[in-house]
């Protein structure tokens, strides 16, 4: 079994579709973020930059992977699903799962620091990047217009992209005039993993106030 340490943010929810994609049997073992379970020494033992998600996979002498982009591209060899085998399409699926890396995950969660968490309102930083989440939007649309997904086949990159941009509304990205976009993020929450994935742990009660306090109490420790 894979014991899968989590917590319901659009990085952990990458990791719990791959697994109910792949079929795979799972534990969770939900991190309270807001009280900093993630720095303990037990998980800082699996994953020594105390982020979430992390796996340990029990069916191979508990080996532990951490970085989401890691676990997907190690489920997916593991699995041998969601990663084409023609070495040009493998890399092309590689090529927008660093894109989600370096980009999405990364402009979007700045987004939300600046828009939503952060004590003093910065105008020019978010500005700078809500707008470069909607460039790398249009970029995804102009793919989309050629593939049914990110590339031909659907795949780990995907599920790692997926769990962001669903969220565009919280960190203040609109998709309007991006149709293909649109129709991406329609047909993959109609998936029935993607559904049970974003459920991985279940959602907070917080109310999106008290979450967005509670989050920027922790992001200016």
């Amino acid at each position: 079994m894979i014991e899968l340490y989590t917590a319901a943010t659009p990085n952990g929810h990458k990791v719990s579709i791959a697994l109910e994609e792949m079929g795979l049997e799972y534990r969770v073992h939900p991190l309270d973020l807001m009280a900093l379970e993630q720095k303990q020494q037990e998980f800082l033992a699996i994953n020594p930059n105390g982020r979430i998600p992390a796996i340990v996979d029990g069916n191979n002498d508990d080996f532990a992977v951490f970085e989401s982009g890691a676990i997907l591209l190690y489920l997916a060899e593991k699995t041998g699903k969601y990663l084409p085998k023609d070495p040009k399409e493998r890399s092309r699926a590689i090529q927008w799962l660093m894109f989600q890396m370096g980009g999405v995950g990364p402009m979007m969660g700045q987004a939300n620091v600046f828009y939503r968490y952060f004590p003093e309102k910065i105008p020019a930083a978010i500005e700078r990047y809500q707008k470069e989440g909607r460039r790398l939007f249009e970029v995804m649309d102009a793919q989309l217009a050629k593939t049914r997904y990110l590339t031909e086949e659907y795949s780990i990159a995907d599920m790692a992209t997926w769990p962001w941009v669903r969220t565009h509304e919280w960190s203040g990205i609109s998709i309007e005039g991006l149709p293909n976009l649109k129709r991406w993020l329609d047909e993959l929450a109609e998936r029935p993993a993607c559904q049970r994935g974003i459920l991985v742990p279940p959602p907070s009660e917080m109310t999106d106030e008290e979450r967005a306090e509670a989050i920027a109490k922790m992001v200016t420790q």
